[in-house]
């Protein structure tokens, strides 16, 4: 088993260091795996999965919104949130910085996808904040870091899987995820703060600070948000109101945005073209990394590579807390591998009866979970919002890595903070 998994890891580092497609490589690994470790012929799995990654509707709702974002991108609506925002965080720390955790924040809310969430706040927020001399490598940190919290904040995919496969209050874990993600997000800035007061000042990493205003001007500047709330507010709206499903309400935030655009004089044939265009590149090349991500998932299943490692864990007799913190490295060393559904279920086929009896609440290690999972996103090599920000910004993996790493440790220390003081996810579905 350690021979499978050292050769695995090492040919698909090989791979990624050569410079091939992030989605080849994934492929390539698969394949390499399926032929040396097993007697299963790769071909048909990789067709198989290919089809079946292709045509998921949940899907839909990644184009939609990555759409959504380059209208906003190209009629200037991205550049007025800045606008209307910029007064107010002119004397935070951070400056407008802070734009990628508050806003991957509330449009995790909106979509619940980490992929959707951080390729369309990217799409306005990367361009201008390297436009205004923002330090770019904490601009790509906070942007892949934040927009993982699609995953956790309501509405969540993943926990909707978690509570279906262990018969858990659906409704008790989205309620259980506000709090640790508030948490997450006040860490990010807090983090971001102190960053800006201790390095980014000094070396001009935090842009040129804006005139300053009278509160009369900043209210009257702020009215230049107004578009980008209605248009969040019209999405969730559509969701809570029971008119759409997520799925939905991407479409709806499409509509939303060329209605908004057209109306503020700053839409046209040639920016709905030039969109629609940059929206079909961005999401086929996501797309064919999520099917090379689902080709490499099996190829594991098939090698029976994470299994064992559960396995090996489970027969230790481990304590709560030690417990804990070895399923904690397990999972992101499978994590690495493994997408965030398929890292779910299989926990939940093969630790969870452990977990029941070191008496971890199965509400509380649900949320636990699934910010490992976030974890595993910022993760390389298959951290997909790390593929996302490198087809927005052409950086490499390893410096867009070096850049999430403090915010890594920070979600490190939300799961310590969750274990220390399990109210943080578990007062409000209690209180229901």
């Amino acid at each position: 088993m350690l021979i499978m998994s050292l050769v695995t890891t090492l040919i698909l580092f090989v791979l990624l260091g050569s410079g091939v497609w992030i989605a080849f490589a994934l492929i390539g690994t698969a394949w390499l795996s399926l032929a040396m470790f097993t007697s299963f012929a790769p071909g048909p799995i990789l067709a198989s999965d290919f089809w079946g990654s292709s045509y998921g509707w949940d899907l839909t709702a990644l184009p939609m919104f990555i759409w959504m974002g380059e209208i906003l991108f190209r009629s200037g609506l991205a550049n007025n949130m800045f606008r209307g925002l910029s007064p107010w965080l002119n004397r935070l720390p951070g400056r407008l910085l802070h734009t990628n955790i508050i806003g991957s924040g509330m449009f995790a809310a909106v979509c619940g996808s980490s992929a959707a969430t951080c390729a369309t706040v990217g799409k306005m927020t990367v361009p201008e904040l390297e436009k205004r001399g923002y330090d770019s490598n904490m601009a790509i940190g906070t942007l892949a870091s934040a927009s993982t919290l699609g995953l956790l904040i309501p509405p969540s995919i993943m926990l909707i899987v978690y509570g279906v496969v262990t018969e858990q209050s659906i409704s008790r874990l989205f309620m259980a995820g506000i709090g640790p993600g508030a948490l997450i997000l006040l860490l990010f800035m807090s983090f971001l703060v102190g960053w800006a007061l201790l390095i980014g000042n000094r070396h001009g990493g935090t842009g040129i600070a804006d005139p300053a205003m009278s509160l009369v001007d900043k209210i009257r500047n702020s009215w230049q948000l107004l578009p980008i709330l209605a248009l969040i507010g019209g999405i969730i709206g559509s969701i809570y109101g029971g008119l759409a499903s997520p799925t939905e309400a991407a479409a709806v935030g499409v509509v939303l945005a060329m209605l908004i655009a057209r109306y503020n004089g700053h839409f046209n044939r040639e920016i709905f073209r030039d969109s629609l265009f940059a929206a079909v590149r961005t999401a086929t090349m996501i797309a064919f990394i999520i099917a090379g991500a689902s080709f490499l998932t099996s190829a594991m299943g098939f090698t029976q590579i994470p299994s064992r490692l559960a396995q090996v864990i489970a027969g230790m007799g481990l304590s709560p807390t030690a417990l804990l913190v070895a399923l904690t490295l397990l999972l992101l060393v499978l994590g690495c591998f493994l997408d965030g559904i398929s890292l779910i279920l299989l926990v939940t086929s093969i630790i969870m009866p452990m977990i029941e009896t070191a008496g971890f609440d199965l509400i509380w290690f649900g949320i636990y979970l699934v910010i490992v999972v976030e974890m595993s996103q910022i993760t390389p090599p298959v951290g997909f919002n790390l593929f996302v920000i490198q087809g927005l910004t052409g950086k490499d993996i390893l410096t867009i890595t070096r850049a999430t790493i403090p915010f890594f440790l920070l979600m490190l220390l939300a799961i310590a903070l969750m274990y220390q003081f399990p109210a943080i996810a578990l007062y409000l579905p209690q209180a229901m």
